[in-house]
């Protein structure tokens, strides 16, 4: 899940409140996608969908497995339709129940491919509705350090332009604070609940 987030004081903004060489500019830096990970209620999110995911999974598997089973008792029925011991009615009454079981098995042939184009959806838009929630966490947070610390202006060290380019070239590693934002985001872990991957140290 690779999110960008670029927060900046318009230069307009800039240039109207002071003159350039009385203005005082404090510039900082962010790894949204370390932070992103080092947040605990990422890897819940995650577990989440993964335990969703296998459910959808094993429902799945469920009516393959009785799909498959249709189509073995098709395999048989035309086996035994087509045995000469057989008399006439015996046929007739095999292949009334192999055409039976040829439309139960179309419709379940059709409720699979809508189960799993359904399920599927639900789980990209749960996993957005997940995403976007702790996105919006994450800016929060980042947003207050911003107004506490005074900072002018916050880039994104993670983040890269449509052609893969990164949008900063070069930052000072002292003008991170990724850390600070990954503890204020992690004091609400609940004692045992979610575990989140130790972010790596600039």
């Amino acid at each position: 899940m690779k999110i960008t987030l670029f927060l900046a004081v318009a230069a307009s903004l800039l240039i109207g409140a002071a003159p350039a060489s009385h203005a005082q500019i404090k510039i900082g830096t962010v790894d949204m996608n370390k932070i992103f990970s080092g947040y605990y209620k990422t890897k819940d999110a995650e577990g989440k969908i993964n335990e969703a995911r296998t459910t959808a999974k094993n429902e799945l598997d469920e009516r393959m497995e009785t799909y498959k089973k249709n189509l073995e008792a098709i395999n048989k029925l035309n086996e035994e339709i087509n045995k000469p011991e057989f008399s006439q009615d015996m046929k007739e009454q095999k292949a009334k129940a192999r055409d039976e079981k040829i439309a139960e098995t179309k419709n379940l042939e059709r409720e699979i491919n809508e189960f799993r184009a359904t399920r599927e959806k639900q789980l990209q838009e749960q996993a957005v509705r997940m995403r976007n929630g702790i996105v919006e966490e994450i800016t929060k947070i980042v947003q207050e350090q911003v107004k506490k610390d005074g900072y002018t202006m916050v880039f994104d060290t993670s983040g890269s332009s449509l052609n893969g380019v990164p949008f900063l070239v070069y930052a000072d590693k002292d003008l991170d604070f990724s850390e600070s934002i990954i503890t204020a985001l992690n004091k609400a872990r609940p004692a045992g609940g979610g575990t989140a991957a130790p972010a790596k140290k600039n």
